[in-house]
């Protein structure tokens, strides 16, 4: 059986694919030497792997955790030549970590840098009628300050909140045949307040003159016809009495999309506003407390990689089970398939990238991190699960703000519809929302923390220097708070969470319920993300354990964030 065979790319999706997963060959090049002994040149290589598991994970059958600066991987595949007259092949990879160049048949078909994003090459011309030989390196060296690595431990063990590193292919490659004038990106802006949903297609090429879209939902359609000058088009259908996208009522509507050049393609949206009103986030125009969790996306046996597609549907049913409403997705890029399943649930998410291992006092940083921040947020742009971009994460005092103010900027220019944190938790330069964590564990102490600013007109507990400062007015909220500590694995060794060892398990539920009760409390907070929801690796403090096993009663947990918050109240 093919690991990993959904459908990879479920916001643009055509029928005539084929997935690459399973069994490749494989090679270490620990010196970085492969290519001047062309090895993209070479008839076998010494390993097998199973892919899109990384090599460091139990499912990849290879299992090997040391540093590997570079790694390679080959396999075949048979085309069928006649299939592709007046046609495209398109060879995609869905994130390789770091920097991967991909040969077809000895010849070098392309380069991509980062190693959280897709990319793809049109290989028609490269491959032959029959069997063809596809070889991918991937070079990724952790320790450099100018690779961001989010939470892969720099060391050879895992420690404190670094874990097992992630190497070359780690979600799915699969190949496409498309027409020859085909589109490219889709982006779908909802527009709430005037009952449409706008869409814009960016095509390969020139020479296609029309498209139709047709948007439906509960056996309704509403279509529009546009032409097309160039290699962008765009167009809007109405609405009417549109069906709203929302936490817990995932109304999605379908939607076809056919240029005249031939090329088909579905994809969905949800119809959603989220907008910024004093203290209040709003979405479709109400006020919504965040009760979010922390999910940092690994899996004991497939690290970075879900072992399945339904094991990403059950870590959202998980934290919704306990009464969370959202999810920080932290210092990772999660597969899409990831977003899909919180749109079809109903389900908030803030996306974030992995900034740490990346000096971002440098200016170089910018270059390190901008075209691949920019990619996630294309890529993801149409997901109404996502309410917020993050592009850092707890960054302090080693800030430069030219590199904070451009990333902002920018990524403000790509989405307009959604805030943005600059930092969180750390050093803000220009924000949309400030935000802070704190791991006190005494539910007193926190409540005395933020009791003059319930209070007063007074700056909130943050990171804040002479230069950047909290804004009166501006939202607030505290992106990462409890992280307690409780092993249901095992009675000893190094494991760990924040703050004193509860005595037993009534002192876990007392923390939790307290410290909630705080920010739920606070008229001035519109969320809050509790640390975490799974165990990981050595880190004890999850709501489940590492392989997803309960260790608290659900219930008395959803309950204690359930009733209404304070910013919530009309």
């Amino acid at each position: 059986m093919i690991p990993r065979n959904e459908y990879p790319r479920p916001r643009l999706v055509r029928d005539n694919w084929e997935c690459l997963n399973g069994e490749w060959q494989f090679e270490f090049d620990h010196g970085n030497t492969g290519k001047e002994r062309e090895l993209f040149k070479a008839e076998s290589f010494s390993h097998k792997i199973i892919v899109p598991f990384a090599p460091e994970s139990k499912l990849s059958g290879i299992e090997y955790v040391d540093f590997m600066t570079s790694v390679w991987y080959r396999r075949t595949i048979n085309v069928d030549k006649k299939a592709l007259e007046n046609k495209r092949l398109l060879l995609h990879f869905g994130a390789v970590d770091y920097i991967a160049e991909v040969w077809v048949n000895g010849v070098s078909v392309g380069t991509h840098k980062g190693g959280f994003t897709p990319f793809c090459f049109d290989i028609t011309n490269q491959v032959n009628d029959g069997e063809n030989v596809i070889i991918l390196k991937a070079f990724d060296n952790t320790r450099s300050d100018l690779i961001p690595t989010g939470k892969q431990s720099e060391q050879y063990h895992n420690y404190g909140c670094a874990y097992t590193r992630t190497t070359g292919i780690w979600q799915t490659v699969w190949t496409e045949i498309v027409e020859d004038i085909y589109v490219q990106k889709l982006k779908l802006t909802p527009d709430v307040d005037n009952g449409k949903i706008h869409v814009e297609i960016y095509l390969n090429k020139e020479g296609a003159s029309s498209a139709k879209a047709i948007a439906s939902i509960d056996d309704k359609s509403y279509s529009a016809e546009f032409k097309i000058t160039g290699r962008q088009a765009r167009t809007s259908i109405d609405l009417p009495e549109a069906k709203l996208w929302d936490i817990g009522s995932p109304n999605l509507y379908d939607l076809e999309l056919e240029l005249n050049t031939g090329d088909k393609l579905s994809s969905y949206f949800g119809m959603r506003k989220v907008e910024l009103d004093g203290y209040k986030f709003k979405i479709n125009g109400r006020s919504v407390f965040q009760r979010l969790v922390l999910d940092q996306g690994f899996y004991p046996d497939g690290i970075y990689t879900a072992p399945t597609d339904e094991d990403l549907k059950k870590d959202i049913e998980l934290s919704m089970a306990v009464g969370f409403n959202g999810a920080r997705l932290h210092m990772k890029i999660f597969e899409p398939r990831l977003s899909y399943w919180a749109d079809k649930l109903g389900y908030l998410l803030w996306a974030e990238y992995p900034n740490w291992g990346l000096s971002v006092f440098k200016p170089e940083a910018l270059l390190a991190m901008l075209p691949e921040w920019l990619e996630a947020v294309e890529r993801d742009y149409n997901s109404p699960a996502i309410i917020g971009w993050c592009p850092f994460n707890e960054t302090w005092d080693t800030v430069n703000s030219d590199v904070f103010k451009t990333v902002y900027n920018v990524t403000k220019a790509i989405d307009m519809t959604r805030p943005v944190i600059d930092a969180s938790g750390g050093e803000h330069v220009i924000t949309d929302i400030f935000d802070y964590h704190d791991y006190e564990q005494d539910p007193e102490k926190l409540r005395e923390t933020y009791a003059e600013f319930a209070e007063k007109e007074v700056d909130p507990p943050c990171w804040r220097t002479d230069e950047h400062k909290y804004i009166q007015g501006q939202p607030y909220f505290v992106s990462e708070f409890g992280g307690t500590w409780w092993n249901i694995d095992e009675v000893s060794g190094n494991s760990w969470g924040y703050g004193k060892t509860p005595e037993d398990i009534e002192e876990v539920y007392k923390r939790f319920e307290g410290l909630t009760e705080v920010f739920l409390n606070h008229p001035k907070m519109f969320g809050y993300c509790y640390t975490q929801l799974t165990d990981v690796f050595q880190e004890k403090n999850g709501i489940y354990s590492f392989t997803r096993k309960e260790k608290f009663d659900s219930e008395r947990l959803r309950k204690a964030q359930q009733r209404i918050a304070a910013i919530e109240k009309e």
